[in-house]
């Protein structure tokens, strides 16, 4: 995990203002179009820039062909133009399950948080889109290209902000490092996947049969989840992440927590646990890497998501410092673990 503390000490005042304005002021209009924009992407109907289209272009089955096979070859193969159409295409999977939420001030805000933290991050150029799913559940998503998903039911488990930005910190990660895209990779060069591919493609199937595939892929690789390696360096990466926006670095280990007094056996959590290495080793792991270097970013009084939500007048939140806001307790470090005594 690279943590440029120096840095982070130079900065810290500054990006948690920046931060609180971003989230205040930032323009309505733009954040609620993007999720417009993805849902017009999906839509498909009579043009090629639907689901179909993103995956085989204007060239049919050979160019998914030729997509099906830079994946096989090489990651760094993809240009950013590729990356987002296959985002769009793992986006179709996702919202295919899941419909959007309904409330547009929250799909607003989400977006207006993760667009900040994204701004700080190695790809602050990518079109960033978030995007909250009606879904109980406890989950949250990321495609290639920009893409980033949260259930309101893991919004509505947040206790502050920090906790929510620690989690779409570790989705951006996940987007920046090229995870799903080297997943994706791995699974297409498996002899029996790429096998099926082929022989479809060499009978002449049509383009459709080649967009079958692609979402079998997709489909197979949110069911599955990515490599631990790559969810203990989305956890590393996104606290150092999470923390140069100006977020409390502790707020990921939180969520961490909370997955790890989840039972088994409850729906809202099965995916996410049956996904992820189990939270106590994500927590060990943390706890490996960060030891005590960023507890001299914390302290700052949290702010909540109701108080983010709360129904007030554009003006009187542009007028209003943060500062004023109902504090909330401040996230401490969690008490260093007892040894236990030998027997």
């Amino acid at each position: 995990m690279r943590l440029p503390l120096t840095r982070l000490a130079r900065t810290r005042l500054v990006a948690t203002a920046c931060a609180a304005l971003a989230l205040t002021l930032l323009p309505i209009q733009g954040h609620s179009q993007n999720v417009m924009n993805l849902l017009n992407s999906l839509g498909g109907g009579g043009n090629s820039g639907g689901i179909l289209g993103a995956v085989t272009g204007s060239g049919g089955a050979a160019q998914g062909d030729d997509l099906i096979g830079m994946l096989s070859r090489s990651v760094d193969s993809i240009d950013e133009t590729r990356e987002a159409q296959i985002g769009r295409q793992l986006a179709a999977v996702l919202l295919g399950s899941k419909p959007l939420h309904p409330d547009m001030a929250l799909q607003r805000y989400v977006n207006q948080l993760g667009r900040w933290i994204s701004l700080q991050s190695e790809r602050p150029n990518l079109p960033w889109t978030f995007v909250v799913l009606d879904d109980p559940g406890y989950n949250a998503f990321a495609a290639p290209g920009g893409y980033v998903f949260v259930t309101k039911g893991l919004i509505d488990r947040c206790a502050d902000e920090a906790e929510l930005a620690g989690i779409l910190a570790h989705e951006i990660i996940h987007v920046t490092a090229k995870h799903h895209l080297h997943a994706m990779r791995t699974t297409a060069q498996s002899g029996l996947l790429t096998q099926l591919v082929a022989s479809q493609i060499k009978t002449n199937a049509v383009g459709n049969m080649v967009a079958s595939q692609f979402l079998a892929l997709g489909r197979n690789l949110y069911a599955r989840g990515l490599d631990q390696t790559d969810e203990y360096d989305a956890d590393r990466s996104g606290v150092a992440l999470a923390t140069r926006a100006g977020f409390d670095p502790y707020g990921l280990v939180a969520v961490l927590q909370q997955l790890r007094t989840a039972a088994a056996d409850n729906p809202l959590f099965t995916l996410a646990l049956a996904t992820h290495p189990p939270a106590q080793i994500r927590l060990d792991q943390l706890e490996l890497a960060m030891g005590k270097n960023l507890d001299g970013f914390t302290g700052a009084a949290p702010v909540t998501l109701i108080q983010r939500l709360s129904t007030r007048a554009p003006a009187e939140a542009a007028a209003a410092p943060a500062a004023k806001a109902p504090a909330a307790p401040a996230r401490k470090p969690p008490p260093p673990k007892k040894k236990e005594k030998a027997s």
